[in-house]
């Protein structure tokens, strides 16, 4: 029954952003649309909401498997430096592959991803003890210490305009034609759900995971590239979406546990749920304009996620 309810919750809210926006659809036109009402549906209603779903689901799945390799609940693709390395590779593009095609970009944005995450998780292996709100902290200070080489470098450049229009997580340009490359996070997600029982063996710790056989190091090294890879087409594709990662793990294991085998599907729901809710207030929040949905994300999120960590650090002083 738990269950159920975020998946009736996500069909519903699916289905009402068909007929949301700038341009309103009324859903009594339904079975009889006009001619400018189909091609808003199909051009850029259906492409939006479809990208919606998968980038909740993907964003969401990746923030547990980053809080599974790491063993830490509060640390996700935002927190741990991934986003801001794959904005790196995305201006090292611009400067140099000017022309590049958008599969070029996001395998470039993957590449600086997958090892600015490899270095975040060696910077906190210095930590004695692991601390639970320490590591999140050290990813978020890494994170902008590389966002403030990309924002150096892209105002020497004159491509801050560029890059903030191109990575600001926003669903209002997405159309037919140039939003499918979102798809590839589709077959990682599976990928995840294949390698679930690994993940949750590596969370559990080195010593453990070693003691049954299972090789610790590629398989962190495996979960770091199918991170790495879907959070660099989210990034490419719409955007940046913060702290989404963060709290839908984190309020599915309060619920649900932390075996991923179990959580992970509920944990995709709750993503496409959260973020389908939040680009729709987005759309009416100053309607007939439009808010980036990263605001309305950030904005909760930020709140939810400094709830997470004095929870976490009461919890570890208890």
């Amino acid at each position: 029954m738990k269950k159920i309810i975020p998946i009736t919750l996500l069909v519903f809210v699916a289905v009402l952003s068909l007929f949301v926006g700038v341009k309103s659809i009324p859903i009594n036109h339904l079975f009889h649309l006009t001619e400018m009402e189909t091609l808003v549906l199909w051009s850029t209603r259906v492409p939006r909401t479809v990208s919606l779903i998968v980038a909740g689901a993907t964003s969401s799945v990746c923030g547990l498997i980053m809080q599974q390799l790491t063993q830490n609940k509060f640390v996700s693709p935002s927190t741990a430096g991934t986003t801001d390395s794959a904005r790196l590779g995305m201006l090292v593009v611009m400067l140099f592959l000017p022309n590049a095609s958008l599969f070029s970009r996001t395998f470039v944005a993957f590449i600086f991803a997958f090892f600015g995450t490899f270095i975040f998780l060696k910077l906190i292996q210095k930590i004695p003890g692991r601390n639970q709100v320490m590591v999140p902290l050290i990813g978020v200070m890494f994170g902008n210490i590389v966002g403030s080489i990309v924002t150096f470098f892209a105002y020497q450049f004159d491509l801050i305009q560029n890059m903030t229009s191109w990575l600001q997580g926003n669903f209002a340009t997405v159309m037919r034609g140039d939003y499918e490359l979102i798809y590839l996070s589709v077959p990682v997600l599976i990928g995840c759900y294949f390698f679930a029982y690994q993940f949750t063996v590596v969370g559990l710790g080195e010593s453990l995971a070693t003691t049954i056989g299972l090789n610790y190091e590629r398989t962190q090294r495996l979960g770091l590239l199918l991170v790495s890879l879907a959070s660099s087409v989210v990034l490419v594709t719409v955007g940046s979406l913060p702290f989404l990662g963060v709290i839908v793990p984190n309020i599915i294991s309060y619920y649900f546990g932390d075996q991923l085998k179990k959580t992970l599907g509920i944990t995709a729901i709750a993503g496409s749920l959260f973020l389908v809710i939040c680009d729709i207030l987005a759309r009416v929040i100053i309607k007939p304009y439009e808010v980036p949905v990263s605001l309305i994300v950030g904005i909760v999120g930020s709140v939810i996620f400094i709830y997470l960590l004095v929870r976490g650090k009461r919890y570890e002083t208890s």
